[in-house]
């Protein structure tokens, strides 16, 4: 069962101590349990993570690109993620006689920053809880009929919520359409590169090191954010300024000790924790196999282009990392699902959940379930 797409922000939580890795977990920063994070170590307030009526953690943390996290460190917009999140970027203003991804960049004055035409950042300005609209009228219906109401719900959703001109609204289902949010956002498309290290620092290990643990890799990047003179997003201009953030996190130099409270604010993409055994048997005995082949196959063309010239290499750099990178978290996946013997486990957490639900695979309900 996924829980999100692109859009969503969530907070996974974990810490050194035995006692949160019984409680680690990820949930939206809407539906935090205060006391629960306190007891684990949480020194702050749950409002200090995630407010809407005053700055939060929540204005510094941003969707950067497509699918990966970034965080706002200053208060002139300077945005800080990872080095392979920013490596398309680095990418497209490499050239064989000015080669980025070989030897960094660092802008030396914010004239020297350079602009990205596709790249884009998404700040959370507020989520809501929209399930009895979404789920409004799909009783007793097909299932397509269903899913026609929910989209229909969706786009009147959209389409009657106010807001302002430069913000959006997106739904996303959850718990597999069981409940549906709203995410509430500002997207700017003015954003700069201003640093990035030299490929032997940002990708140290290569692929050898991914996914892997410990790593020893200076895996960031860091972009400015840009906006219009109000502070509001606008398209690239040589006329727009740094953007000022509601708030922006401050490094600590202190080292972490065992037992520390930890949670990353973020936005992971999706999880598939909570997958009946017989969709995790599929993922070990077919699609994890099958992803895995694909790929080798694929990497061993563009291995062999890459080698031929500096120029082909460079073209290709970014689509290679985004397959390798999928390719080595597959396999991981597929040795940890086994080693642990996950389908096994399911299944008897399965058992334990239909015996203490007995009628569950008999009732009639004609809304989405969380499928066991």
């Amino acid at each position: 069962m996924s829980k999100l797409l692109n859009i969503t922000v969530l907070i996974v939580l974990s810490a050194f101590s035995v006692l949160a890795q019984k409680n680690g977990g990820m949930w939206l920063p809407t539906e935090l349990n205060e006391q629960e994070m306190k007891d684990l170590g949480l020194k702050i307030s749950v409002k200090d993570i995630f407010d809407t009526t005053r700055p939060s953690i929540k204005d510094a943390i941003v969707q950067f690109g497509g699918g990966c996290t970034g965080e706002v460190i200053s208060p002139q917009g300077l945005v800080l993620t990872n080095h392979h999140c920013g490596y398309e970027y680095i990418q497209y203003h490499s050239s064989v006689d000015n080669d980025l991804l070989k030897n960094g960049f660092w802008a030396k004055s914010r004239q020297h920053e350079l602009p990205n035409e596709d790249l884009s950042v998404t700040f959370v300005v507020d989520i809501y809880d929209i399930t009895d609209k979404i789920l409004a009228g799909v009783d007793g219906l097909s299932h397509e009929e269903a899913q026609k109401a929910i989209d229909d719900n969706i786009k009147r959703f959209q389409k009657e919520t106010p807001r302002e001109s430069y913000q959006h609204i997106v739904v996303k289902p959850m718990y597999d359409g069981n409940k549906y949010y709203a995410f509430l956002s500002e997207t700017y498309n003015d954003v700069r590169l201003v640093a990035a290290p030299p490929q032997s620092i940002g990708k140290f290990g290569a692929d050898t090191d991914n996914w892997k643990y410990p790593r020893h890799t200076g895996d960031f990047s860091i972009f400015r954010i840009y906006a219009d003179k109000n502070n509001r997003p606008a398209p690239y201009s040589p006329d727009n300024v740094p953007f000022k953030p509601k708030y922006y996190l401050p490094i600590s130099i202190k080292e972490l000790k065992e037992g520390d409270f930890t949670f990353i604010f973020g936005y992971p993409g999706r999880t598939s924790e909570y997958l009946p055994a017989a969709a995790i048997e599929q993922i070990i005995t077919h699609t994890d196999p099958t992803r895995i082949a694909v790929r080798d196959i694929t990497l061993k063309i563009l291995d062999e282009k890459m080698r031929q010239d500096h120029a082909t290499r460079i073209k290709y750099a970014s689509k290679y990392a985004i397959i390798s990178n999928a390719w080595k978290k597959w396999q991981g996946e597929l040795k940890g699902l086994k080693r642990s013997n996950a389908v096994q486990k399911r299944r008897e957490y399965e058992g334990k959940l239909k015996a203490l639900n007995p009628d569950m695979n008999t009732k009639a309900n004609s809304k989405p379930s969380i499928p066991i």
